[in-house]
């Protein structure tokens, strides 16, 4: 591969299949001390890690369940 006039770069098709580097999908150009690393860019928080905590219970999972199920 070469870097074209415009810096621009193609990224095999059976790369981006392999590692999903899909359409709009960003990437970042992580500098090392060998080269330079592309990697996909991470998501600044999951979703999951946005509502955690979220209801502020204290009890543990197994208490909420037999509280829901009523016993």
């Amino acid at each position: 591969m070469k870097i074209g006039e415009r810096g621009q770069v193609t990224i095999p098709k059976k790369l981006r299949d392999k590692y999903g580097l899909l359409p709009k999908i960003e990437i970042e150009f992580v500098p090392e001390d060998s080269g330079v690393r592309l990697q996909k860019r991470a998501r600044h928080t999951s979703p999951v890690r946005e509502v955690f905590g979220i209801l502020k219970k204290h009890r543990n999972t197994d208490e909420h369940i037999e509280d829901i199920r009523g016993r």
